[in-house]
């Protein structure tokens, strides 16, 4: 509980100067499509305070907590197993045998994932995807660009998203021996519950970026770059460059610090319907909109 409130402080802290900053930001290079973006957001933000946010408080009121942690765990412990494919294929093996050591003991000795049995043998969390390993290839990220209901993204993790839903989603291949109208009830039941557990995880964080930021369109877009480069270099990104020297985030090196050190997701959290939007639809969790990975299963609880 201690280490809760420590790291809540230290994100509250973090979103309060931020959303100061930008209040003050001018346009982002990054940004070309700012006319569509700054549109699609106010639609996703408008579907958020309608449907998505009243669901998760209403998740959140009828579910104890040791409940919606089990729901957490099960479904960090699915994503472990793309985290780990895709630090293998970025060159890290360490980080990938660790992933799937955590899949196992989680498995057999955490009742299925709902305990995480392998955080507390010091099995550390990590958070990749497809599109962080585009980025170790050397793709460059393309155009900041803001989805329909799944928020925040780029040209590259857009096409990262496809390949992260046709083989990285959990309950793709877990149900595919189901019979085909079955298979999509139950993978539309299970994309439906993993949203709104992310959403009712991640209501505090929204709140406080209501209150700290002046623009929240370039306080969402300008935290999530910096998160996301944060992510693609392991948490440990080069010093950024001047606008007209800077260089797209690509091809980092294996290892450096491992992504839970990476600045804290809260700006995305606060995109209303972005918050939820690595799960929205078919439920794609991925780090590139926002996931549980990027904090401990400890930080989650509300």
């Amino acid at each position: 509980m201690r280490r809760c409130a420590a790291r809540a402080r230290r994100v509250v802290a973090a979103a309060a100067a931020a959303g100061l900053m930008a209040g003050c930001a001018g346009p982002n290079p990054r940004d070309p499509l700012e006319s569509y973006n700054r549109a699609m957001f106010a639609f996703n933000d408008r579907l958020d305070r309608a449907v998505l946010r009243p669901v998760a408080e209403g998740y959140k009121a009828v579910l104890p907590e040791f409940v919606r942690t089990g729901v957490t765990n099960f479904f960090s412990n699915l994503g472990d197993v793309w985290i780990g494919i895709n630090n293998f294929l970025q060159g890290k093996v360490e980080e990938g045998l660790s992933d799937t050591f955590r899949v196992a003991i989680n498995t057999t000795f955490g009742l299925g994932g709902l305990l995480d049995v392998a955080s507390e043998m010091r099995l550390e969390k990590h958070n990749e995807d497809f599109g962080q390993t585009l980025a170790v290839w050397g793709v460059g990220s393309g155009p900041y660009i803001v989805l329909p209901i799944f928020g925040p993204s780029t040209l590259r993790d857009t096409g990262g998203f496809g390949v992260d839903y046709w083989y990285g989603y959990a309950p793709t291949y877990v149900l595919k021996d189901v019979n085909p109208p079955h298979r999509v009830t139950w993978r539309n039941g299970i994309a439906t519950l993993e949203f709104i557990n992310v959403r009712a995880n991640l209501l505090g964080a929204t709140n406080v970026l209501e209150q700290a930021a002046l623009d929240k369109y370039a306080f969402t877009r300008d935290f999530w770059l910096r998160r996301r480069r944060s992510l693609i270099y392991d948490g440990s990104p080069p010093p950024e460059k001047e606008p007209e020297e800077e260089e797209e985030d690509t091809a980092p090196p294996p290892g450096g610090r491992s992504s839970n050190d990476a600045i804290p997701s809260i700006a995305v959290a606060a995109s209303s319907s972005a918050t939820s939007s690595s799960i929205v639809a078919d439920s794609v969790p991925r780090a590139a909109i926002i996931d549980p990975s990027d904090f401990n299963s400890q930080d989650l609880q509300p």
